[in-house]
């Protein structure tokens, strides 16, 4: 197959948008389009201070490096969360995550979470009732509240994931089954900043199918952790993303347009947002000033002060 704009070989064939590209057109196609979809959503402007969370995986790293490329002010955060064992997997992650930026001559904010809270994520989750599963809740939680908290304190204007179209499709179609109108109300790829301390959120990456993220990836030559986090394993939204990949692999460009679609009717007032952020109005947490819901202390204080009270009775 040949690159639609040159004629050379291409070395991606993307059926959803009927383009092939070969390599120079494709690394210069996944910066553009980028540009495109922060302009067109108002993610932020060229003046922007912006954090981006990284984790080492294709995602995060490769959105650092087309920000970079555009010329956004970016740091990175990376969140050390304990998750090791048999795999390294929070070690092998960090110093990808950390080459990476020395490669690049980039800044990277490290938070280790042990050092912080007092235990790596797998431990504060058998110390909780949160850990009667997998760790999942308590890590989903922990990154949220850290995330917030840093952009919040260094005084950043915008945090950034590398949350590409399989995992908001995914997202999507789980909260479409349940009809959780909260969570549909607040999916986009923009989640505004609050004057009760909650940061702007985007996600640049957000039209981009994981094949696209993971190809411009390996053509920039960027160096990613390629397993997945041990957890993971047997999660609803890999199901999820199974069953959408299924439906995609018969009808291309099925996600992306199921994405979109919700995307129209989401602005034509499909939720009444105001009423859904009415219902939860943000309060600050007694113990660290944080943005909840909660009336008195937030769930991140509440689960770590069990962690530690815990811990030290054991």
């Amino acid at each position: 197959m040949k690159c639609r704009k040159c004629g050379e070989k291409a070395v991606i064939n993307m059926r959803q948008h009927k383009l092939a590209l070969c390599r120079t057109h494709y690394l210069d196609w996944i910066p553009e389009q980028t540009q495109r979809f922060i302009e067109k959503y108002q993610m932020f402007g060229k003046d922007a201070r912006i954090i981006v969370a990284v984790s080492g995986g294709k995602d995060s790293l490769a959105l650092w490096d087309v920000l970079h490329r555009l010329g956004y002010q970016t740091t990175g955060l990376y969140i050390g969360l304990g998750i090791n064992g048999d795999t390294d997997y929070s070690a092998k992650s960090q110093y990808l995550s950390e080459s990476f930026a020395v490669e690049n001559e980039l800044e990277l904010i490290l938070v280790d979470v042990a050092e912080e809270a007092g235990a790596t994520i797998p431990e504060a989750s058998k110390l909780t009732q949160r850990g009667k599963g997998k760790p999942c809740s308590v890590c989903g939680l922990t990154k949220r509240y850290v995330m917030n908290r840093v952009a919040q304190e260094r005084g950043y204007d915008v945090l950034v994931t590398g949350h590409n179209l399989d995992d908001e499709v995914a997202v999507l179609f789980g909260n479409t089954i349940t009809w959780a109108v909260g969570y549909l109300a607040r999916q986009g790829p923009v989640l505004e900043e609050t004057s009760d301390g909650l940061i702007r959120k985007a996600k640049p990456f957000c039209r981009f199918y994981e094949r696209e993220t993971a190809a411009y990836a390996l053509l920039r030559g960027i160096e990613y952790i390629y397993a997945e986090c041990p957890y993971a394993e047997g999660a609803t939204s890999i199901y999820y993303k199974e069953l959408l990949n299924q439906i995609e692999d018969g009808r291309p460009g099925m996600k992306l347009s199921f994405y979109l679609s919700f995307l129209r009717a989401k602005n034509s007032g499909l939720f009444d947002q105001e009423s859904t952020i009415a219902k939860s109005k943000l309060v600050k947490c007694r113990t660290c000033g944080q943005p909840t819901t909660a009336p008195d202390q937030c769930a991140y204080c509440r689960t770590w002060d069990a962690v530690r009270s815990r811990r030290d009775v054991a």
